[in-house]
């Protein structure tokens, strides 16, 4: 179901298999989200990254902390610049009631060029994620979601806030914090600036949530 629609818009595409994938489900009320983790995918290794001889840029969309261990983020960055979503640095490798703690090598992180935060993950992560709490993670881009508050971006030496934009009324927004890791990267790999980056995913993220306004 998945492969096709994509080939057919003529991207590359390398299917792999897994002993198991990643499953869950989740509720939201407004801006939290309740989820549940009801299994947890393979781990991704050095030798699953063999199609991406010609890449980039990636984005490492880890679901929990075992998704990328830290040799297969070092594979990766070789030659790459390398976007990391956080949810992979505290999402713990076990199924129930989604609880998020620091279940991760921290350390792994000299291998990320771009940290993408949620703001509950920032916290749990950092506690306050201020200055200078983002600059000791020692990436040196951090984007933290703030929902409808906008962003925070930390890049060039500098920490900026990128308003959000009202959609206009209550949305479901499943899926909004993949589709900014998205279009923050796309812009940021055609040449945009950081905050630049930051204004052009929010503006996007804000044109699709509007066409889900209950």
């Amino acid at each position: 179901m998945l492969a096709p629609p994509l080939v057919a818009l003529g991207l590359p595409v390398v299917w792999l298999t897994g002993d198991s994938t990643a499953a869950f489900s989740f509720r939201y009320s407004g801006d939290r989200r309740e989820m549940v983790v009801d299994a947890v995918g393979s781990p991704w290794t050095a030798e699953d990254i063999g199609g991406l001889q010609r890449v980039r840029w990636v984005h490492v969309g880890a679901l929990a902390s075992s998704d990328f261990p830290a040799e297969t983020l070092a594979e990766l960055a070789r030659g790459r610049v390398v976007s990391f979503d956080g949810q992979g640095l505290v999402r713990p490798a076990r199924t129930g009631p989604l609880e998020l703690a620091v279940d991760a090598d921290l350390d792994a992180l000299r291998h990320v060029s771009i940290l993408k935060l949620a703001e509950e993950e920032a916290r749990v992560l950092l506690g306050e994620p201020d200055e200078a709490a983002l600059r000791s993670l020692g990436v040196p881009e951090v984007v933290v979601t703030l929902g409808s508050r906008g962003s925070l971006v930390l890049a060039d030496g500098r920490l900026a806030h990128v308003p959000g934009q009202p959609v206009g009324g209550p949305v479901d927004p499943t899926g909004a914090g993949d589709a900014f890791s998205a279009a923050y990267l796309v812009a940021r790999s055609s040449g945009h600036a950081p905050a630049a980056a930051a204004r052009r995913a929010t503006a996007l993220v804000t044109g699709l949530l509007a066409h889900r306004v209950r």
